[in-house]
């Protein structure tokens, strides 16, 4: 069996209740994630940390320097733990989070975070397709409500929607009592 590692992605300080980009259950994700993270730090498994950021002046959240771009406390990385910070949906994308995995030799990736609609599904459909087994913790993931023309999609629906695609074809999708024992 391959190595593991847990993906941690943009769980930052925006997407609390008091931040720029509030999200819908993001408490219950964080506390999630947190056992999720603990667990695999219990296990000697890395834990890589993902966090966006915008860089432009115009940032919509998460820019530059700002609290709002910092780590939640209640998933911050303990000192050697990896930070991979990105600019773009895909965690993958012109970041070093690949290099970190393989330096890690990690074939397995779990995933926990927010947005679940961007950038969870961004980066799980990344992993599959760059031959990683993927585990999302669906219920350490959030989002928020959603529009498409004139269809106002409540959060709950779009995680609903998105976990079941990632299910379908590119990850194993399972709540945290399940992934954790």
């Amino acid at each position: 069996m391959s190595k593991r590692a847990t993906i941690v992605v943009d769980l930052q300080r925006d997407y609390l209740g008091t931040g720029r980009m509030p999200l819908s259950g993001i408490d219950a994700a964080v506390a999630n994630a947190a056992r999720v993270i603990e667990a695999s730090r219990n296990r000697g498994e890395p834990v890589v940390h993902v966090r966006h950021e915008f860089t432009g002046p115009d940032a919509p959240f998460f820019a530059a320097g700002s609290e709002g771009a910092e780590i939640i406390p209640d998933v911050a990385p303990l000192q050697g733990e990896a930070i991979v910070t990105k600019h773009f949906p895909n965690s993958f994308r012109e970041s070093a989070l690949k290099q970190v995995l393989e330096e890690a030799g990690v074939g397995q990736v779990v995933i926990v975070g927010a947005m679940s609609h961007m950038c969870i599904d961004a980066t799980a459909r990344a992993a599959a397709d760059l031959g990683y087994e993927v585990t999302v913790v669906h219920d350490a993931c959030a989002t928020c409500d959603l529009e498409f023309g004139d269809t106002r999609v409540p959060a709950e629906q779009a995680h609903a929607t998105l976990m079941s695609a990632l299910a379908f074809a590119y990850a194993k999708v399972v709540p945290t009592h399940d992934h954790i024992g």
